[in-house]
């Protein structure tokens, strides 16, 4: 790669980082056989950060891991993996309980149409989301994530089709899932299965509350303190890593080095989940509506991302790989701009 090249990526990110609403950028991408990483603001290359719901992929690879061994099916009732009393009265939908239909596909593509317990309003009528956000600090475990969720109403019988909704209580799940059929816990899981055969050096799951290594989130201009809520989220959110890893992680997801490269394809039926994303078996699409790019000019990506503007993607037609963050809450919209202008620059001729 051109130094010009190099220069014109890093005054980019220099760029993003405004002091306003990002303070912090790290991005890497790899396209044939050419890889670049930069970083500005408060962040580092070599400074890990949150990648939030990008941490779901994580979770899909282990699940499709677990498949290839024989170990499960995505349509195995998740009832074969969970405790009844967990199970009681999680989808109860008009009148009818539909918590012994829901299977690891349902969970996997969010067509389970279970709530958010993150995101959706409890009974308080705030969100975790919101509690967080006002700085109240909270841990939870996974008995109380599901009970939360069992306090909201599900949208919709599982498997309806065309139907999905965003649920981090389907991640939960999964990762009880997982530590039920290894007898491991889900931060062994992605040791054992992931970060140890990728040598992935900066990424782990956040288990302990005092660990100040990963950079703090930002929520609009101050920085965001929820270390207990970090610590919570595990198979839904809880990874830290940093952008040259993320880079091998979603490159190794997608070209068969973590599950059989047969499953690319299946993973890839899609629903819309919100706009211009789109959900499919345990990955997300980003595809621009054409009012946006008439030229269609912008390729679309698959992979994951996250409410802290972490990403993790991969364009099958142009070949690229590209991971990084904003870490900013408020904003996680800016990562996406940043992934497309990055990649209009990486494509020039």
């Amino acid at each position: 790669m051109t130094t010009e090249k190099e220069k014109s990526l890093q005054a980019l990110l220099d760029k993003v980082v405004d002091g306003k609403k990002v303070f912090g950028t790290s991005f890497a991408f790899k396209k044939d056989t050419e890889t670049w990483q930069g970083a500005s603001g408060n962040l580092t290359t070599d400074r890990p950060y949150f990648i939030a719901s990008t941490t779901k992929l994580f979770t899909t690879a282990i699940i499709m891991k677990l498949r290839a061994e024989g170990k499960l099916s995505l349509e195995d009732k998740i009832s074969k993996y969970i405790d009844a009393s967990i199970l009681s009265g999680l989808h109860f939908y008009k009148g009818k309980d539909y918590s012994q239909e829901l299977t690891i596909r349902h969970l996997l593509s969010h067509t389970s149409g279970l709530p958010d317990y993150f995101q959706d309003k409890g009974a308080s009528g705030k969100s975790l989301e919101n509690e967080l956000m006002a700085g109240n600090d909270q841990f939870w475990t996974f008995e109380e994530s599901i009970d939360r969720s069992k306090k909201m109403s599900p949208l919709f019988v599982p498997g309806t089709k065309g139907k999905a909704k965003y649920s981090d209580a389907n991640f939960q799940l999964l990762g009880k899932i997982i530590e039920t059929i290894t007898d491991k816990s889900y931060a062994e899981n992605c040791q054992d299965r992931i970060i140890q055969p990728l040598s992935l050096t900066k990424t782990y799951l956040y288990q302990d509350a005092t660990d100040e290594k990963p950079k703090m989130l930002y929520h609009k201009s101050k920085e965001l303190k929820i270390p207990k809520a970090m610590t919570s989220f595990g198979p839904d959110g809880g990874m830290v890593s940093v952008s040259a890893d993320m880079l091998v992680f979603i490159e190794a997801f997608f070209t068969g080095k973590l599950f059989p490269l047969s499953y690319i394809d299946e993973l890839q039926e899609w629903n819309r989940i919100f706009p211009p994303m789109r959900a499919g078996v345990g990955i997300h699409l980003f595809k621009l509506p054409w009012i946006f790019d008439p030229t269609g000019a912008i390729p679309y990506f698959i992979g994951h991302s996250g409410l802290s503007g972490a990403l993790a993607f991969y364009s099958p037609k142009e070949n690229i790989y590209i991971a990084g963050t904003v870490n900013q809450t408020a904003h996680p919209d800016i990562s996406y701009r940043t992934m497309i202008s990055l990649t209009q620059r990486i494509l020039k001729k």
